[in-house]
């Protein structure tokens, strides 16, 4: 596992105000799009490219462009659809699928898919996974040898938080002959008797959309 903790003040400035419980749903959201599309520039550093000859209005030149098949955009749902927008605003030609997992509050280290919106074959596409919150690091195992069943080998991870507990889970349990990255905001400080990152943002849903009842 390759990880990357992105360390600009710009981001730690907005991950400030993402924290902050006063800060509404609104400008909780405006505040998760722009994050993600600043990841997105570290985490999109190895897309694929080819090179095709251009004529510009003064000379011909060679170009780059992304290859095909086109990458595929994964949000896990539910709090990774605040993600997408910000993932597609850098990758608009990217594909998007779905992949709905939650965590089993039986048993916090194993998931439920409840739903699945994706190509029945990956092979040769580059995956990137989008889900705020690395906490146990279940979902994020899980969501990847989801991916890798239907023949990924090239998975981006996009969080915005991470955990120790969640770090060392995915290291010690992720598949190694998947080509894996990850790309953070933050590492905070550890998990709560819940399995919540602490300090944290709280729910990343429930910010993003309000209290399910």
């Amino acid at each position: 596992m390759r990880l990357h903790v992105a360390n600009h003040p710009l981001i730690a400035h907005k991950l400030t105000v993402l924290r902050d419980r006063q800060t509404p749903s609104a400008t909780f959201r405006q505040l998760v799009d722009e994050l993600v599309t600043l990841l997105a520039y570290e985490a999109t550093r190895e897309v694929a490219v080819s090179e095709p000859p251009i004529e510009t209005p003064v000379a011909p030149t060679v170009g780059l462009t992304l290859s095909e098949p086109r990458p595929i955009v994964v949000p896990v749902l539910r709090a990774g659809l605040g993600m997408l927008d910000g993932m597609t605003k850098m990758i608009p030609s990217a594909e998007v699928g779905f992949l709905g997992m939650k965590r089993d509050e039986e048993n916090p280290t194993q998931q439920i898919t409840y739903a699945n919106r994706l190509p029945d074959d990956l092979s040769g596409r580059q995956c990137f996974l989008i889900d705020p919150m690395l906490a146990t690091g279940g979902t994020l195992v899980a969501a990847t040898h989801y991916l890798a069943e239907r023949g990924a080998k090239d998975v981006t991870a996009v969080c915005i938080l991470g955990a120790p507990e969640g770090l060392k889970f995915v290291e010690e349990n992720l598949d190694p002959s998947i080509k894996f990255k990850l790309v953070l905001c933050a590492v905070d400080e550890k998990l709560n008797d819940k399995c919540y990152i602490v300090p944290g943002l709280g729910d990343a849903g429930d910010r993003l959309y309000g209290v399910i009842d």
